[in-house]
């Protein structure tokens, strides 16, 4: 009975956290946005200790903050903390890079083309959910390729983290295009040799959405800066 207790715990947990996540990452949920547990246990007609065990979850992935007296809220990011994060994401998807066999096997670039299709197919659609499921997923298979999983690990770890950051372009037309564009091009690299023109891309890929929140956070920073830059 309590074995079954936990894993309903786990699944309901686990599926609010996924919805979070997505909420997050598609803009919906604001970077400083409190997440009120119990607003969040009505909205999804589960008990707190369901909603706590999906922030936890979410606290561990680095997409959210929670603090004593003060709940959970959406991670927002200083302008440092960001150029950081992607010095560091620029590195290892980099290494990554390095490691890919070159030319790539059949079965991946079959692989990463029909997730390719899928993805240019949601924007098409403009169903931002299944872009964003379908750009984590041609990421994940693209560095999985490189044969170390800790090395993996780490980037899926690091890009968790900047779901937030992310939201800021993933809405965005022209570099939606951009995007699909570039996940073209890094499949037709793999089929040759050019492995230097293939690290370039996957370092650069990651840029614009920076750029993105960077510039709207100043913006937004601006008009309501955050309480502890209050005087």
């Amino acid at each position: 009975m309590k074995k079954t207790v936990e894993r309903e715990l786990e699944v309901g947990a686990g599926e609010i956290a996924a919805a979070l996540e997505e909420e997050i990452a598609l803009g919906h949920l604001a970077p400083r946005e409190r997440l009120v547990e119990e607003e969040l246990a009505e909205r999804f007609q589960v008990k707190r200790h369901v909603i706590r065990q999906a922030l936890a979850d979410l606290d561990a992935m680095g997409i959210i903050v929670r603090q004593p007296n003060r709940g959970a809220a959406v991670k927002d990011f200083t302008v440092t903390e960001v150029e950081q994060l992607y010095v560091v994401r620029a590195l290892i998807e980099g290494c990554a890079a390095e490691l890919i066999p070159m030319p790539a096997p059949a079965s991946l670039i079959h692989e990463l083309t029909a997730i390719y299709k899928r993805h240019c197919a949601a924007i098409e659609r403009g169903d931002l959910r299944r872009v964003f499921r379908e750009n984590i997923l041609f990421h994940k298979t693209l560095f999985a390729a490189c044969g170390n999983v800790p090395l993996t690990e780490l980037i899926e770890q690091l890009q968790f983290k900047t779901h937030g950051i992310r939201s800021y372009s993933v809405g965005n037309p022209e570099l939606l295009a951009s995007v699909r564009t570039e996940h073209g091009r890094i499949i037709e690299l793999l089929k040759g040799t050019s492995r230097a023109e293939l690290v370039a891309l996957v370092q650069s890929h990651i840029q614009p959405a920076k750029n993105a929140y960077l510039q709207l956070s100043r913006h937004r920073d601006a008009a309501f800066p955050p309480l502890s830059r209050r005087r």
